[in-house]
């Protein structure tokens, strides 16, 4: 599914690429990763920063429908350039005076993450994110699957939605039999899936077999590049730092799914979570004044 509401040079860079020869592949996944800066460099720059040589850049753009590098770039910057949004988050920290010092860890990290809220905060994301609920809220089941690190991201989001919502399974704890248990999803069950550079073969097979198998993927990722974007039903793509690790804004959307699943559910919601609280008060678990 496109990113876009229209069809784009970016929207074409994606549904080409996996058919091209593997160095103007490696062109087309430089570009999807840094087309906000493309239209700021040469050709050669370009061919330089791909690791390719300047004759690939010439087929792909050929391949691409244009005449010359100039008016693909001027189409990539601008489709890259963002609009005015009333929903942009504004900046959160004023600026730290340093005495020829970097600011402390915890104002580093916190002035990145406001920062990669308000990058991912784009018309694309809102616009699939009700497509992503539309097609949770669809479903008979919600598989979720993340590895490494991303698995934690999986993990919250089964535990917060399992809250409320019982048809939520997780596959993320033993991807030994990630295959048979995909080989088992009925017609109307879903994947959710988040997929972070590096992208793992695993995630990438098992999103294969579950889009051979005709049923949807809600991609969760970084990149327009990531390599199963193309069998995505609906692609929600955030921002991800070059200066740290962080998960904040997958946390945010994880947030908001939840929510605006509980709000479309609410009536049944309210009513599995005041079963829980108070089995949990009678049982002991929690505290109660």
């Amino acid at each position: 599914m496109s990113l876009y509401n229209q069809t784009t040079t970016i929207d074409k860079i994606v549904d080409i690429k996996d058919s091209l020869p593997k160095k103007q592949r490696q062109l087309c996944d430089y570009i999807l990763k840094n087309h906000q800066s493309i239209g700021l460099i040469t050709i050669k720059e370009l061919a330089s920063n791909a690791n390719v040589g300047i004759s690939t850049v010439m087929r792909t753009i050929d391949a691409l429908g244009y005449e010359n590098f100039n008016d693909l770039r001027k189409d990539i910057y601008d489709e890259s350039v963002p609009s005015v949004s009333k929903w942009t988050l504004q900046k959160s920290f004023t600026e730290i005076e340093k005495e020829e010092e970097k600011a402390p860890t915890l104002v580093q990290v916190w002035e990145e993450s406001v920062n990669l809220l308000n990058k991912s905060l784009d018309s694309s994301l809102m616009e699939n994110f009700e497509d992503a609920v539309d097609c949770i809220i669809k479903s008979s089941y919600i598989n979720v699957l993340g590895t490494r690190p991303y698995k934690a991201t999986a993990l919250y989001f089964e535990q917060l939605l399992g809250e409320f919502y019982p048809k939520i399974r997780q596959l993320s704890h033993d991807t030994e039999v990630i295959y048979d248990k995909i080989l088992q999803f009925e017609e109307n069950e879903i994947l959710v899936v988040f997929a972070f550079e590096p992208y793992t073969n695993r995630i990438i097979e098992a999103v294969k077999l579950t889009y051979e198998l005709g049923n949807r993927i809600i991609l969760i990722t970084d990149h327009i590049s990531c390599p199963i974007i193309s069998y995505a039903s609906v692609t929600l793509k955030v921002e991800v730092s070059e200066e740290q690790f962080s998960v904040i804004p997958i946390m945010a959307l994880i947030d908001a799914l939840v929510i605006e699943i509980g709000k479309r559910t609410s009536e049944e919601s309210i009513k599995k979570l005041k079963r829980l609280e108070k089995t949990l008060i009678e049982k002991n678990i929690t505290f109660s004044y």
